[in-house]
């Protein structure tokens, strides 16, 4: 869940990977469209720009009906349309949020209305809503354990802690939804299920757009941000879009605009911001094909795993990298090694009587012809052991691919990602190539 302001989250079942290039077929006519528009038709809002549309590569997203102007108001959803925190103390969830000690987070209580909401079925005012969510979603916390153990080492690692988060998340609740038995005939434990709460945090992760609330006395401190926005949140992701996107207090309506023209009967995007494909993996559960902002991260252990090991000053190196916040972020990226990664290599292959230069090297300062092709060889021996990991790991995601039809979804996800990287790593090859033979 983020605090970007104006930013709409978005994930959809079996969407692995983003494309604008084919036009949509109009799925306006299903049944869950004609009943959630009017749904939304009852409570004011009635949409005569978009229709929701199947697209190549997107999958489930919104089509221009005709040509959009540049600074176009897309999208006027009023705030009677939003799920938000208000909307849960307001319903008969209200009385026992405010009972709780401590009190709920408003995280908690969006997540404990939608669960409580999808159990009620045909009887929920939100069904229509509730009908067009995925059923399932492709963040790092429902993938499968071996799934995760595919992904690039530094996304693995935030995997396995999201994971965590949303079990301990489900654990401390627990004690809540036992005093929620009242409102049902059934056991709550069959009803607020981990399965239950964790397609619940990832529908709130994943699609809630930005609305600051005031704070409540019945719920913790925690930043109440977050606002489920019906239809709205059918918009996909693009890079390469930008949109003004904001709750207006005078319209009392969310607000899309866009900040560049879009062709009749095209795919309309938002962007959720520059986001490298392991945020939008890990927050949203899909990669952005051919994404300007993604790279290939390089951890402190690859950072060192081809320099000499009878370095005397290696710890010291690495404790000047870590004091001046040069030890993350480190990157491959399109265009190469990013200049963090080589500024960070050209001051672990200082020679010791150069050592004392290092406050130049942060600098951006050029040391000596030989620091220079020192740092660019192991830059090119980090990248040539990625490519051949990258590639190891495509063999192993095929073969299973034949073997586990039923992970066939999450496996072509980590396949998309590591198709990319391996492109990303590829170009930085030959950028590096080019660099040394200036010194060669």
């Amino acid at each position: 869940m983020k605090n970007g302001g104006g930013r709409t989250s978005r994930i959809r079942r079996r969407k692995l990977f983003r494309s604008s290039e084919s036009r949509g077929v109009n799925e306006s006519y299903k049944p869950e469209f004609i009943e959630l528009k009017k749904w939304l038709k009852d409570r004011k809002f009635e949409d005569t720009n978009l229709i929701p549309a199947c697209f190549p590569g997107t999958g489930r997203g919104l089509m221009s009906k005709t040509a959009l102007r540049e600074g176009q108001t897309v999208i006027s959803l009023p705030a009677s349309c939003l799920l938000t925190t208000d909307t849960v103390i307001r319903s008969y969830l209200g009385a026992y949020i405010a009972k709780w000690q401590p009190p709920p987070s408003p995280l908690l209580a969006l997540c404990t209305f939608l669960v409580s909401e999808k159990h009620a079925g045909d009887r929920s005012s939100w069904k229509p809503y509730l009908e067009v969510l995925p059923k399932a979603y492709t963040c790092p916390v429902c993938l499968e354990p071996e799934v995760v153990d595919l992904l690039p080492s530094p996304l693995k690692a935030k995997a396995w802690e999201q994971r965590s988060h949303v079990w301990e998340f489900f654990s401390s609740s627990r004690g809540f939804f036992s005093s929620l038995q009242p409102l049902f005939s059934e056991a709550v434990e069959s009803i607020f299920s981990y399965c239950a709460l964790r397609w619940a945090w990832c529908t709130v992760n994943t699609r809630a757009v930005y609305m600051k609330r005031p704070p409540r006395l019945c719920l913790s401190p925690e930043p109440d941000t977050c606002a489920l926005a019906p239809y709205l949140d059918l918009l996909n992701h693009s890079p390469d879009v930008q949109v003004k996107a904001a709750f207006n207090e005078e319209t009392r309506c969310y607000e899309i605009r866009t900040a560049a023209r879009c062709g009749r009967h095209k795919e309309v995007f938002i962007c959720y911001g520059p986001h490298d494909n392991h945020r939008l993996l890990l927050e949203y559960g899909f990669v952005s094909i051919r994404n300007p902002h993604a790279c290939v991260y390089v951890s402190k252990d690859m950072l060192v795993k081809y320099l000499l090991s009878t370095d005397k000053q290696m710890n010291k190196k690495i404790s000047i990298l870590e004091d001046h916040d040069f030890i993350e972020n480190l990157t491959f990226g399109w265009d190469g090694p990013s200049w963090r990664l080589l500024t960070a290599l050209k001051l672990l292959c200082l020679e010791a009587e150069e050592f004392t230069c290092w406050k130049k090297v942060l600098l951006g300062e050029i040391i000596s012809d030989t620091n220079e092709k020192t740092s660019l060889d192991v830059a090119q021996k980090i990248c040539r052991y990625f490519i051949e990991e990258t590639n190891a790991v495509l063999q192993k995601v095929s073969r299973m691919k034949d073997e586990e039809v039923a992970l066939m979804n999450q496996l072509t996800l980590v396949e998309t990602l590591r198709t990319e990287e391996l492109k990303i790593l590829q170009a930085s090859a030959k950028v590096l190539i080019t660099l040394q033979t200036a010194f060669t």
